[in-house]
């Protein structure tokens, strides 16, 4: 082993990795569940093919341009010294991991963060548009907010506080979600339209897999095996917990019964707010920054309907507003015990804090929104980003990827046991009317 570099830590930081990187799976079940029947593979893979676009992006210029010396000193953009991972080897540390497994840590985050904002625009996205939306949002849009935030660039200079991806990961592609959304439109029947998810199950699975990578997501962050990553592990799943009650007591006062839906949408909520705060809150803050997630997000992904803005899968209303939550919380809540330094408003350190979080939210989600749209703009001139009014009322996955999640037919031709097994069901029903 490498002098400076420490087995524990690199033990524990490989399997938060994969841990984060099975969290994009996850998403495509949760995403795919939560869409029409007509659209679940097209679902599935959009987050999929992120993995592969975002890991080229990030090993040819991304990693470099978030995580490289800053850029004349002015703390927006890192430089490409590292671009292709010039200069790291296997021996080259990152503090006491290896830094191709840093590499590797972070990665997981930009492609999962690129992956989120598909749910914005599911249902009438081109698939050819989307793959080349992809790398370049990772370049343009993740790589700098990533350099301001961990990077040493200015939001880090500030002061401000996000220790998991509150900024850099939820305001960042809730706010570019919102931005997709509106350059490709509402889907045809919203607002008049029932548009369910059609698998809950598969909903469910999606969820469990998140909660499961998310103490990767958060405790890994620590890059240590300590009590710091044990805290953090902790607050997720308090987070988790509450979010999901908070949003089971809205549907309950509001709607009179809670949903297997409302429970899952409640995780993600409390998940997504305590990402930013996870590494600055005690345990009871913890319960308190979830709960106010999964309150404020089950009446958030509403305002899609009275605003017009079509978010197909709500991540307007669960990752930009859970992520605003849990990066201003921090603010009230901070505990010296945790960050080493701030503390919140409510907890003894003044108001400095919230000052600061709430200088980085604005800042970071107008970004992601402006350059967001503008790409998205440019995309849809060139090539159009949006699917036919046919092949959206048919569905995408026929229309583009010869393909269906549940029909055994395909453009007409059946599949010959499926035919088999039809015949032979015409055939036992015709006996037995001929008995009777």
């Amino acid at each position: 082993m490498p002098k400076g570099i420490d087995t524990g830590d690199t033990a524990w930081l490989l399997a938060s990795t994969a841990l984060v990187l099975l969290m994009t799976p996850g998403l495509a079940l949760f995403y795919g569940g939560m869409v029409r029947a007509k659209s679940t593979l097209n679902m599935i893979m959009m987050s999929l093919v992120s993995v592969a676009l975002v890991t080229v992006a990030w090993l040819a210029a991304g990693y470099s341009l978030a995580f490289g010396h800053d850029l004349g000193g002015l703390g927006l953009l890192g430089g490409l010294e590292h671009a292709g991972l010039k200069g790291i080897t296997p021996t080259t540390p990152h503090g006491h991991v290896p830094a191709l497994l840093f590499v590797t840590f972070q990665l997981t985050f930009a492609i999962l963060t690129t992956a989120l904002i598909s749910g914005a625009i599911a249902d009438r996205a081109k698939f050819s548009a989307w793959m080349v939306f992809v790398p370049v949002w990772a370049l343009v849009v993740y790589a700098p907010i990533a350099h301001w935030v961990w990077g040493g660039g200015w939001i880090s200079d500030l002061g401000a506080l996000d220790y998991a991806g509150g900024l850099v990961v939820e305001i960042a592609s809730g706010a570019s979600g919102l931005a997709m959304a509106l350059v490709l439109g509402p889907r045809i029947g919203f607002r008049k339209e029932a548009m369910r998810p059609h698998n809950l199950p598969m909903v469910l699975l999606g969820v469990g897999l998140l909660w499961f990578g998310w103490f990767g997501f958060n405790a890994g962050s620590a890059l240590a095996a300590n009590g710091t990553a044990a805290a953090v592990f902790l607050n997720t799943l308090a987070a988790g917990c509450t979010g999901l009650l908070g949003w089971l007591l809205v549907e309950q006062r509001r709607d009179g019964r809670p949903t297997t839906f409302g429970a899952a949408s409640g995780v993600v909520a409390g998940l997504v707010a305590i990402t930013p705060s996870c590494g600055s809150v005690d345990v009871l803050g913890a319960l308190a920054v979830g709960l106010v997630a999964g309150v404020v997000c089950s009446y958030a992904v509403g305002w899609k309907h009275r605003l017009g803005y079509d978010d197909s899968l709500d991540v307007v209303g669960v990752h930009l507003v859970g992520g605003i939550i849990g990066t201003l919380l921090i603010g009230l809540l901070a505990v010296h015990s945790m960050t080493g330094g701030a503390s919140g408003l409510l907890t003894g350190g003044g108001a400095v804090q919230l000052g600061k979080q709430a200088i980085a939210v604005p800042v970071v989600g107008l970004f992601a929104f402006t350059v967001t749209f503008a790409v998205g703009k440019v995309i849809d001139k060139l090539m159009g980003f949006r699917v036919s009014a046919e092949h959206e009322t048919s569905g995408v996955d026929l229309a583009l990827h010869a393909e269906t999640a549940y029909e055994h037919g395909v453009h007409g031709h059946a599949n010959p046991l499926a035919k088999l097994a039809g015949n032979a069901a015409l055939g036992m029903s015709t006996r037995q009317e001929q008995g009777a």
